[in-house]
C-alpha cells in the first residue's frame, strides 16, 4: 500500500514539475514584440518601423494647449502659427505638435510672420496621421503634463486655398490669397468677392482682384466687436457664400500726424530713399555679401529680402552686414510659390520708403559696360544715372546675359562675378529683362510678371540698350548650386522642374530633364561667348591690393 502511495506521489510531483516547466516556457514565448523592443532595443533601421506600428507613446505636454492655427504645406509639413498676443513660456524651443490620435512630432521654429509678428513652428505629419481623414489641426504644447488632443479640433487648412497675409495702406487693405485666381492672365472680377473682418463678419467691397492680390476698403472700426489689433480678415466668395480659410489679421490704417505744422497722413510723405532693391531668397547666405556690397557701392540705398524659408546662415549674415552699415530688411515670406505676391507686397510696403525699386535676384548684377569700364572706383550715383529724367517714365527695363558653369565644379570662393566668365549667345528676342520700377507708377492691382510691373496709363516703360546697361545673370552655376533649383520654383505660375509639363518653358534649363541628375559635360555647357568685362571691373574695384582675395571674402 505504501509503495502504491509513494509511486502515486512521485507521479504527481513529476506531472506538477512538467506542468510548471510548460507554463514557464509558454509565458516566455508570449512576451510581445512591443515588450522586446521596449526592454531590448534593436539597433537597426527596423526599430523605427516597429515603433511606428506600436501605439503612440505617452507624451507629457501642457494641460492647456497654446492657441494656434495650422496649415498643411507641401511634403507633409505643417506650419503652426501662434495666435497674436499669446505668450510662449518656453521661448522658441521645447515644443511638440500633438495630433488627433495623440501621435506627436517635434516643433521646430520656422520664423516670425510679418503681420502681427506671430511666431510660427514647423511640424512633420507622423505616418500614422496620414492615414486619417479628415486631417485635424494639431495642438502645440511643451512637454510637461499628459493630455489628450481635442477630438473636435477644426480641420487643417490647406496652403492651396488660403488667405495668408494682409497689409493695410492709408487708403485700403491688401490681401494675399491662394486658390482663387489660378491661371496666369485670368483674374476673376472683384465683384465676386467681399472682404470679411472679424467674427461678427463686417464686410467691405473688393476693388481689385489680380493674381494672388486683392484690395478692399477699410471697415468701419466702430462696427468691429473684436479688438482691432486681433481682428481676422478673409475673403468671401459671394456666389457660394463661402469664406476662404485665413491666417491673416487686419491692422487699422495709420493715424494722421503733424509734421512742420501740416496735417499729413503717414505713408504720403516723401520717400527717404531714392533707390532700393528687392529680391526673394532661399539659402543665399554665401553669396549675399557679394551682391549687397556691389550694388550698395553703385547706388542701392536699402535692400528688401523676402526669405522663402531659408535654413542656412542667412540671418547671421544679414545682421553682420547691417552692423557694417548696410541697410537690409528681411521679411519672412514662407509661403510656397508666391514670388509675384511677395513683390507686390514689397511695392506697397516700400512705397513710403523708396522712390524706385529694383527687382533682381541675388545671382544677377547690373552694370553699364561703356560708362563704367574706365571708372577707377564704384560711385553711388552710377545706378541712378541709368534712370531717365523724363517725369512720365515709370519703369526702366534692362536686358540679361545668361552665364554658364564656366568649368566650375563648386561655388567659386572669390564670388560669382570672378568665377563665371562664359555665357550664352542669345538673340534679343530670347533675352529676359529685369526692371527698376517707380513705385508711384505701379498700377492699383499690383499686377507683375515677377520682375516687371503693370504701370499706370499716365506712365510709360523705357528699355535701356545693351551698351547702356546689362544684367549679368549667373544662372547656370556649378552643379551643386544649380541643382537646388529643383527644390521648388518660387513663381505661382511656373511649374516645378520635377513636373513633366511645359518642357519648353524659358524658365527651364535647356537639355535638363525632370530630375536633378547632372548631365555629362555640365561644366562646359552654355559657354558660347567669353565675357570678362564685369570680372575685370569688379577685380579693379573690390580686389585686395595685398592679396588675391575680394573684399567680400571672409
Amino acid at each position: 500500500m505504501r509503495r502504491r502511495l509513494s509511486a502515486a506521489l512521485l507521479i504527481s510531483l513529476a506531472v506538477l514539475f512538467l506542468f510548471a516547466s510548460i507554463s514557464l516556457h509558454l509565458s516566455r514565448s508570449s512576451i510581445s514584440r512591443s515588450d522586446l523592443v521596449t526592454r531590448y532595443p534593436i539597433p537597426s533601421p527596423t526599430s523605427d518601423l516597429i515603433r511606428e506600428l506600436q501605439s503612440p507613446p505617452s507624451i507629457h505636454v501642457n494641460v492647456d494647449p497654446i492657441s494656434t492655427v495650422a496649415v498643411l504645406l507641401p511634403d507633409w509639413e505643417i506650419l503652426v502659427i501662434v495666435s497674436p498676443e499669446t505668450p510662449l513660456s518656453a521661448g522658441h524651443h521645447g515644443y511638440v505638435c500633438v495630433f488627433q490620435n495623440n501621435s506627436t512630432s517635434d516643433a521646430k521654429l520656422a520664423g516670425i510672420l510679418p503681420s502681427r509678428n506671430r511666431t510660427a513652428f514647423y511640424c512633420l505629419m507622423p505616418r500614422r496621421v496620414k492615414l486619417l481623414r479628415p486631417f485635424l489641426q494639431p495642438a502645440l504644447s511643451t512637454r510637461l503634463h499628459h493630455i489628450n488632443t481635442n477630438k473636435h479640433a477644426p480641420e487643417l487648412f490647406r496652403w492651396t486655398f488660403l488667405v495668408y497675409e494682409s497689409f493695410s495702406t492709408v487708403d485700403d487693405v491688401v490681401l494675399f490669397a491662394k486658390g482663387l485666381n489660378n491661371r496666369p492672365g485670368v483674374n476673376r472680377p472683384p465683384s465676386e468677392f467681399r472682404c470679411v473682418f472679424g467674427d461678427n463678419a463686417v464686410r467691405t467691397a473688393v476693388t481689385s482682384s489680380s493674381q494672388e492680390v486683392f484690395r478692399c476698403q477699410h471697415p468701419d472700426l466702430t462696427a468691429l466687436n473684436d479688438a482691432v489689433n486681433a481682428t481676422t480678415i478673409s475673403l468671401e466668395i459671394v456666389e457660394k457664400n463661402q469664406v476662404v480659410p485665413s491666417v491673416a489679421y487686419y491692422t487699422s490704417p495709420k493715424r494722421r500726424r503733424i509734421i512742420n505744422g501740416s496735417d499729413l497722413i503717414a505713408g504720403h510723405t516723401q520717400p527717404s530713399h531714392e533707390l532700393c532693391a528687392c529680391t526673394m531668397v532661399y539659402n543665399v547666405a554665401k553669396v549675399l555679401r557679394e551682391w549687397v556690397t556691389y550694388h550698395s557701392r553703385i547706388g542701392v540705398d536699402r535692400f528688401f529680402l523676402y526669405d522663402n524659408d531659408s535654413d542656412d546662415d542667412l540671418g547671421h549674415v544679414v545682421r553682420q552686414l547691417n552692423r557694417e552699415g548696410f541697410n537690409i530688411t528681411t521679411t519672412f515670406w514662407i509661403w510656397p510659390k508666391t514670388q509675384e505676391a511677395g513683390f507686390s507686397h514689397a511695392a506697397v510696403f516700400g512705397k513710403s520708403l523708396c522712390k524706385w525699386m529694383m527687382y533682381i535676384d541675388v545671382d544677377e548684377f547690373v552694370f553699364a559696360p561703356n560708362a563704367w569700364s574706365q571708372a577707377p572706383a564704384p560711385e553711388r550715383h552710377m545706378l541712378k544715372s541709368l534712370i531717365p529724367k523724363e517725369p512720365d517714365i515709370g519703369q526702366v527695363s534692362i536686358l540679361c546675359n545668361e552665364f554658364g558653369p564656366s568649368n566650375q565644379k563648386t561655388h567659386p570662393l572669390e564670388g560669382v562675378t570672378q568665377g563665371y566668365t562664359c555665357r550664352r549667345r542669345l538673340g534679343r528676342l530670347q533675352q529676359r529683362h529685369k526692371s527698376i520700377v517707380l513705385l508711384e507708377a505701379v498700377e492699383h492691382s499690383l499686377l507683375n510678371m515677377i520682375h516687371h510691373f503693370q504701370i499706370k496709363k499716365e506712365f510709360r516703360s523705357w528699355q535701356l540698350s545693351m551698351e547702356e546697361a546689362i544684367v549679368n545673370h549667373y544662372k547656370y552655376q556649378a552643379w551643386p548650386e544649380f541643382q537646388t533649383k529643383f527644390r521648388r520654383r518660387v513663381s505661382a505660375y511656373v511649374v516645378d522642374w520635377t513636373e513633366k509639363v511645359n518642357p519648353a518653358s524659358k524658365d527651364r534649363a535647356p537639355g535638363i530633364g525632370f530630375k536633378p541628375v547632372k548631365p555629362n559635360g555640365w561644366e562646359d555647357m552654355f559657354c558660347e561667348v567669353r565675357d570678362e568685362r564685369l570680372t575685370m571691373l569688379t577685380k579693379k574695384w573690390f580686389g585686395s591690393p595685398s592679396s588675391s582675395k575680394m573684399v567680400w571674402q571672409s
